[in-house]
């Protein structure tokens, strides 16, 4: 009450001139009229000493004559960011086109802990970051574990954009990638999918198969083949065990990644240690590699016909002419992105599109129908000359991509210098991801966009993965797209047409087809979360050779 009436006198002596201190009156308890009706006055007064600075402060920022105009995100907590929102959310690319569907739908801008992310949601953003500005974005962001994978002797998939880099993959695209080289290696491909075929010829009728394990190791014996020449891998599965092990700690949400300024962060995680592990192990293998080929007989090394990858890299080591020298952990780190990206994404491409047959019967018949009415008196197997005619095939393929692109994010890229992208700003240094995933899920650019529906690819005009149409970027576009994407379908198409040839199929036990497990895996390439284990009948004979 006293408070009260001091404000009250201290504007009443103040009507006379200047202000006066209030004169000390002694009042009676209870306010009279008067002193009520000043109440709305105070809380005004109030309400002004706080708007005024809030006002001040909003309207010094719009004058701003340099202030950047971000992207949208949202709220985010102090040290970690908006990490406790992919938390809550699951799997990092749906939490993230969950977020970008309230708060970004083009760029949203996030922070995961100390890193800025920027995330293109749509098409017209992909299209920005990967043709209109594809030149300030081709660089890969270098994580504190990356870095310690790499330690400087840089692949084709990770490595900065430069001459180095372009010549590296100008060497991997015209040696092993081309439409050229592709086609020299299909005996090695109809090779291993033979013993594919056999292998689960072997075990049906007696035992279920785990078509994941299978698809992998066609992978990796045809890649190994394709790249060292006619050996395999002798420790391919300690290879691939290392692998899996290695792709959950890459995707960069490792502690040091997240904090790339803390020695402490480095120093309580368990990545560092398992990342040198890794290192180590699987670059004894391709030293054992590299080796071999250099022990060969100088005839064997000087003939055309007889050099592969391996021995191509080493003939350009030697050359002393060359501007960028390849040293000998380049062409183990060459040797390991493809061996790793080939095996990793192919295989779970196939894996998914076989559960997605699976659990929709219908099209498994119309596929497998295709399949066995155009391979009809072709020697009774499936052969890469006859996959042009399998029309559906193809876009069962393609089905399975859109849903279930080998990366789901792409590969991370860097904003090398300042852009501004749909009228936001993205600053240098901002690692910028494009979910392909949410893109090929756009309902506004998709009908139905979650279910598997292959006859959406027959339709005249329908989009292609080859870069050109935004709205389905499974392999990325502009000059990072992926260079195996013909070396990686060749397997797959050839894989798909061989075993919906020879086998019908089924899930063990009876289990009905809409109870197939279809949840996702953390991972590079987001694998499936369980095996794919299915009952084979074999329908069409599996030739001896």
């Amino acid at each position: 009450m006293h408070q009260h009436c001091s404000t009250r006198l201290w504007f009443k002596n103040s009507s006379v001139g200047a202000l006066q201190p209030p004169v000390p009156i002694v009042e009676e308890a209870t306010p009279s009229p008067a002193m009520a009706a000043d109440l709305p006055l105070y809380q005004l007064l109030l309400l002004l000493l706080l708007l005024v600075p809030l006002f001040f402060l909003l309207s010094t920022r719009r004058r701003a004559p340099n202030a950047q105009r971000l992207p949208p995100g949202p709220w985010a907590l102090p040290v970690i960011g908006h990490l406790h929102h992919l938390a809550a959310r699951g799997l990092p690319h749906r939490a993230m086109r969950d977020l970008a569907r309230r708060h970004g739908p083009h760029l949203m801008l996030l922070r995961f802990g100390e890193v800025p992310v920027v995330v293109a949601s749509s098409p017209a953003a992909a299209r920005e970051v990967m043709r209109t500005h594809d030149a300030a974005f081709a660089s890969r962001p270098m994580s504190p574990m990356s870095r310690l994978w790499f330690q400087g002797a840089d692949g084709i998939l990770f490595a900065p954009c430069g001459d180095a880099w372009r010549q590296l993959r100008r060497v991997c695209t015209q040696e092993l990638l081309s439409a050229r080289r592709v086609q020299a290696f299909r005996p090695v491909r109809e090779d291993e999918l033979r013993r594919l075929l056999h292998s689960v010829a072997a075990a049906s009728g007696r035992r279920p198969v785990n078509l994941t394990e299978s698809f992998k190791t066609y992978i990796a014996d045809s890649t190994v083949r394709a790249i060292i020449g006619s050996r395999r891998l002798r420790d391919r599965d300690a290879y691939l065990r290392m692998l899996k092990g290695l792709f959950a700690i890459m995707p960069g949400m490792s502690l040091p990644d997240l904090f790339p300024s803390s020695r402490l962060a480095m120093l309580l995680s368990r990545a560092p240690a398992s990342i040198l592990a890794y290192r180590r192990s699987m670059r004894l293998i391709m030293d054992g590699i590299i080796q071999e080929h250099r022990d060969r007989t100088p005839a064997a090394a000087d003939d055309d016909d007889e050099e592969d990858f391996v021995d191509v890299l080493l003939r350009l080591q030697k050359e002393a002419d060359s501007q960028f020298p390849l040293t000998t952990e380049n062409i183990k780190t060459v040797m390991l992105d493809i061996f790793g990206a080939s095996t990793e994404t192919s295989s779970t491409t196939l894996d998914w599109a076989m559960a997605e047959l699976l659990r929709n019967p219908r099209t498994m018949e119309k596929a497998q129908r295709e399949v066995r009415q155009s391979l009809a008196g072709r020697r009774g197997t499936a052969t890469e000359d006859a996959l042009a005619d399998l029309h559906y095939l193809r876009c069962v393929v393609k089905e399975s991509l859109r849903l279930h692109p080998p990366a789901t994010m792409l590969v991370p890229r860097q904003c090398q210098a300042p852009r501004r992208v749909l009228g936001l700003d993205v600053p240098a240094g901002t690692t910028v991801l494009v979910n392909a995933w949410a893109i090929g899920r756009d309902p506004a650019h998709w009908d139905d966009p979650d279910r598997f529906s292959p006859e959406r690819f027959e339709r005249s005009g329908a989009r292609d993965f080859r870069g050109a149409d935004f709205e389905f970027i499974p392999f990325g576009a502009g000059r990072r797209i992926c260079p195996g994407m013909a070396f990686g379908l060749a397997h797959i198409e050839l894989a798909l047409a061989a075993l919906l040839l020879h086998f019908d199929w089924s899930l063990p036990g009876g289990t009905p087809a809409e109870e197939l497990d279809m949840t996702e895996a953390f991972g590079i390439a987001t694998p499936r979360r369980h095996d794919l284990w299915v009952v084979a009948v074999p329908r069409v004979p599996v030739p001896e050779n």
